[in-house]
């Protein structure tokens, strides 16, 4: 295996992707293997598995991993024609409901298929790193589903803004490490994942959580999640009797986004709209290094994040900046490489909407369709919201997780904010302290006692 040496003294080495990406695990000028000498022994294996297991079905893996979607995870996840809102917007607005698989996110498809890959890999030990908590949670559920012991990083920030999750997590027998390092966020959840990963290569497998990291993640994170698109496709024309006009989903790293883009992508006559995390503003303090936003594709340049050249936030000099958003889950400075490729490409679409606008998303959604959705999701409705006319006339929306994790944030984040559509929560203005069985389970985590 081949390889160059890059500006900053790691290596890309040489991979084989499908056929969506070149032989050296790139999107046209995105992606690639930039990692450390000592992570490259583990970037081949898992290349060669990958290749083996996912893509010619060796073993007959991935007829495994479907039978346990199904039977562990339930699929297939329905379309759900969205009554209410189809009549608000005059046009057919259906919702992909990964809300409903097992966990209540679309993260399990993935974590499922890395942790069973891990096994017929013969390792003996799964690490990950989640933000908002959801892909900790469908890691913890598939390594106890698939006897395997598990270590979850998460940025302290974000074990305080998702409780619930860090619950879930030790329950299903996860150990959760907080990282103070930064602002205590998903960027340096990602990176001491990494350092754990490089000193155990071994016998651990990293479960990386979306479509980023050096190759052949990106690839696989895809594969594993384009069943979201395989099913809607079918369901879509079905219940509309032909494709839709656009989807719609929201964009941090980009798991959700390609995966139910995946099986559109050759779909010309299909708008794929990627809403990010406009945060609270577009405006960007290069020299105070931080930026207000998470979105990388539509304020960012190319740089090189967590072993991948891709599109994100970074200064002047090349440091990667602090990003900023209501939802923990799209709080990321970079994007996968194929996403920020289709961009490039003008096949996807990148537009983005402002924390307040998420919030009267999430609060529309709950109070017209019946569905608490995750603050990450709700910046697609808000998209929704404010531009229906550019959606068509068959809209399919991808509901990438349920509310529950957010119900705290929710709540503080309405009282602080003038949201026009939020329900009076004042009787709960004390907090919502265990109404939904977190305890205190982020101060167990900044305890050290894991």
């Amino acid at each position: 295996m081949s390889s160059d040496t890059t500006p900053d003294g790691e290596r890309d080495g040489d991979g084989h992707a499908d056929s969506r990406a070149r032989a050296d695990g790139k999107f046209g000028r995105y992606g690639g293997q930039y990692v450390p000498e000592a992570l490259m022994p583990a970037i081949e294996e898992l290349t060669d598995a990958y290749e083996r297991y996912v893509l010619e079905n060796e073993g007959g893996f991935m007829d495994e991993f479907r039978s346990r979607l199904a039977d562990f995870g339930g699929r297939p996840t329905p379309l759900q024609r969205a009554d209410r809102l189809s009549e608000r917007y005059d046009r057919e607005v259906y919702l992909k409901r990964e809300d409903l698989l097992h966990g209540g996110a679309h993260k399990l498809n993935n974590a499922l298929g890395q942790v069973l890959l891990a096994k017929y890999m013969g390792k003996e030990r799964i690490v990950a790193e989640t933000g908002a908590g959801q892909h900790g949670t469908a890691t913890a559920m598939a390594a106890a589903h698939l006897d395997l012991p598990c270590e979850i990083y998460m940025g302290e920030r974000d074990t305080r803004r998702q409780r619930p999750n860090v619950f879930r997590m030790r329950i299903n027998g996860a150990e959760v490490n907080p990282v103070t390092t930064g602002r205590g966020t998903l960027k340096e959840a990602i990176s001491e994942t990494m350092r754990d990963w490089a000193t155990n290569v071994e016998d651990t497998h990293y479960v990386i959580g979306s479509v980023v990291g050096p190759h052949p993640f990106p690839a696989m994170v895809r594969d594993f999640q384009s069943v979201i698109s395989e099913e809607a496709r079918e369901q879509v024309q079905e219940k509309a009797g032909r494709l839709p006009d656009s989807v719609v989903a929201c964009a941090g790293g980009g798991s959700n986004t390609m995966g139910a883009f995946a099986e559109f992508v050759g779909d010309e006559g299909t708008d794929l709209v990627a809403v990010e995390a406009g945060g609270s503003s577009l405006d960007v303090d290069e020299e105070a290094g931080v930026a207000p936003n998470s979105a990388s594709l539509s304020t960012g340049s190319e740089g090189v994040l967590h072993g991948a050249r891709t599109k994100l936030l970074q200064d002047r000099d090349g440091q990667i900046m602090e990003s900023h958003s209501v939802s923990s889950g799209l709080d990321y400075a970079g994007v996968g490489p194929e996403l920020a490729h289709l961009v490039d490409e003008g096949r996807v679409r990148a537009v983005n909407v402002d924390d307040d606008a998420a919030l009267e998303g999430f609060h529309r959604l709950s109070q017209e369709e019946g569905i608490i959705p995750a603050l990450e999701t709700a910046h697609a409705f808000a998209h929704l919201h404010e531009h229906p006319e550019e959606l068509g006339e068959v809209v399919v929306v991808n509901v990438s997780g349920r509310g529950d994790k957010d119900l705290e944030t929710v709540l503080e984040e309405t009282e602080q904010r003038e949201v026009s559509n939020a329900p009076d929560l004042s009787v709960l203005s004390g907090g919502l302290g265990g109404a939904h069985g977190a305890g205190d389970a982020d101060a167990d985590a900044r305890g050290g006692d894991e």
